[in-house]
């Protein structure tokens, strides 16, 4: 069949076409589509990202059921098993096959169970695999007890009795009375700790303090018989301490033998019997018999208890709240230090500096220090700093304290500096660019009225750039929080029994070490010994950074934000 369109025709068609495809290209509306495309499929794999790691982290503090069930293999003989299934996955024949199981040739596919078994001081392991097909006769008995511990993660089984103040009590009496009595050893054990990191905690720190004091005098050439009047002044310092030290001593030893008062009778379900102290034991519940109020409850009061307390467990139990004040505190003294040496340094090549090849060349430079990997500042910051000028403030100031540093070693002062000098180019690119987006006019009719250079740039220029300078410090934080490889260098530690923050004189110590949150989860996830334990920890934690990040970023944005709007009078 001919087309009956004449040829002319046909090509004036084609020729239009073309011309309209072109004129819809050059309009620049197919890149302004491409370009949205992408922003939303990275909206969208950020946020799906976030979720999953959400999910996958906020989920472990879910109360889980409990199981028991009988784990038959063939050819084998049938062990009982009381455990939360923490997931579930698809395996091939031939990986089971090659692990030795004795599993059918003709299924193609198998499901695999996780169980957390607990009891990791009977059994050895408290995570294990399972086939959910060898995984029978399953039932969820209301009496099952988790119990997580001080040590050896979670206890599984049942409480048969609870032993309170000599006093035997058994099936629901019992459990009432470990509510109370648990309620009772919690308030206990937290005036121990508050007595042992608060009050022994100063007391230790006042004694060292007098310790090197003594040094000091022994340095200076006083001796005793020299200066009678100073040793005796620190003796009766000492005497004082060690005076309250005993006092307080008497308290802690009364309080650990009113924690160890009670004590549980338990059941594993293949039928042993333990006692436990009720000293050993942080929290209880029943999983099976708690509903939805509860369970959510529940939810709520371990992640508060994570984000609150310390980490146990080689960091595989309990908080995070030491990484979470670290990175924090971190992030503010490096804001400290890196803001007003960004908008000097910006102020000076943008307003002072003359414009030839060696300011050009400058400008070269600083953008390339954007582009050099952080291990690198983080071994300068370990020579320059820990070793060059701390080691001199050491010798200059603390002679006493030698052998034994105190700047000489890393801490949260030189992690701090070290990551101000990582994202100083950050902002005085960010400074400079809003340093010359202010009109020269503006510039010109301070001048005009009698302003000196300075007075213009104090009154009119920095406060117009303000929000330019608050987006490089924005910046600046989002990179900075999330930094590991340096910090390993200079002052970030796996545990830090003492915050660098506390209330003893003078309160900020900034030669101490700290924990950070990217390197527990460095830690966590990569130096655990039970990995199946850290697992869900990796996941919350990173949640947790990518949280304290946004908080940390919403401020400074909030703070220019309000800036922008108190200055967009002067730049009309």
């Amino acid at each position: 069949m001919t087309d009956p369109t004449p040829r002319s025709s046909r090509d004036a068609l084609v020729a239009r076409d073309t011309a309209s495809v072109r004129a819809y290209v050059k309009s620049g509306q197919p890149y302004v589509w491409l370009t949205g495309s992408a922003v939303a499929a990275s909206i969208i794999i950020t946020v799906a990202l976030l979720v999953l790691i959400m999910v996958r982290g906020m989920g472990h503090f879910w109360p889980a059921d409990l199981v028991r069930a009988e784990y038959q293999p063939p050819g084998r003989s049938a062990e009982v098993v009381l455990a939360e299934i923490r997931s579930e996955e698809e395996v091939t024949v031939a990986r089971l096959l090659n692990a030795g199981l004795p599993v059918n040739a003709d299924q193609a596919l198998y499901d695999r169970l996780l169980l957390k078994v607990g009891n990791r001081d009977l059994l050895g392991v408290d995570f294990r695999y399972v086939l959910s097909d060898w995984l029978v006769d399953r039932s969820y008995p209301r009496d099952a007890v988790v119990f997580e511990r001080t040590e050896w993660g979670n206890f599984h089984g049942f409480l048969d009795a609870m032993v309170v103040d000599g006093q035997t009590l058994t099936g629901d009496a019992a459990w009432a009375a470990y509510r109370g009595a648990q309620k009772r050893a919690n308030d206990l054990r937290d005036q121990i700790h508050g007595i042992e990191r608060g009050r022994i905690g100063r007391i230790n720190y006042e004694l060292e303090r007098l310790r090197l004091a003594e040094r000091r005098l022994v340095l200076d050439g006083r001796s005793r018989d020299a200066d009678p009047g100073a040793y005796t002044e620190l003796d009766a310092q000492r005497a004082a301490l060690d005076a309250e030290y005993a006092e307080i001593s008497q308290q802690r030893t009364a309080l650990y033998q009113a924690l160890g008062r009670d004590q549980l009778q338990l059941r594993t379900v293949d039928g042993r019997s333990l006692t436990m102290p009720l000293s050993k034991v942080l929290h209880g519940h029943r999983p099976n018999a708690m509903n939805v109020l509860q369970k959510t409850g529940f939810w709520f009061a371990k992640l508060w208890e994570f984000v609150s307390t310390q980490p146990r467990e080689a960091n595989t139990e309990g908080g995070i709240f030491p990484a979470i004040f670290g990175t924090v505190l971190m992030v503010l003294l490096m804001s400290v230090f890196v803001t007003p040496f960004g908008i000097l340094a910006a102020l000076y090549l943008r307003e002072y500096a003359k414009q030839g090849t060696l300011t050009r060349i400058i400008r070269i430079a600083v953008n390339n220090l954007a582009g050099v990997p952080s291990i690198v500042y983080g071994m300068f910051g370990l020579g320059f700093f820990v070793y060059l000028v701390g080691g001199n403030i050491d010798r200059l100031l603390y002679p006493e304290a030698a052998p034994a540093p105190v700047f000489g070693t890393p801490g949260i002062l030189w992690a701090s500096l070290t990551l101000a000098i990582l994202t100083l180019p950050v902002v005085i690119v960010a400074t400079e660019e809003g340093l010359a987006r202010i009109p020269r006019h503006l510039r010109e009719a301070s001048l005009a009225l009698g302003a000196t250079k300075a007075e213009t740039l104090w009154r009119v220029v920095l406060p117009m750039a303000s929000p330019a300078m608050m987006t490089g410090l924005i910046l600046a934080i989002a990179r900075a929080a999330g930094e590991v490889a340096p910090l390993m260098l200079v002052g970030v530690v796996k545990l830090a029994p003492n915050l660098p923050l506390d209330f003893n004189f003078p309160f900020l110590h900034l030669d101490r070490k700290f924990m950070h949150l990217g390197f527990h989860i460095y830690d966590v996830g990569f130096q655990s010994p039970n990995v199946e334990a850290a697992r869900p920890l990796v996941y919350a934690t990173s949640f947790l950074l990518v949280v304290v990040i946004m908080v940390l970023n919403l401020s400074a944005v909030m703070i220019r934000n309000r800036l922008r709007e108190r200055y967009k009078a002067l730049d009309n």
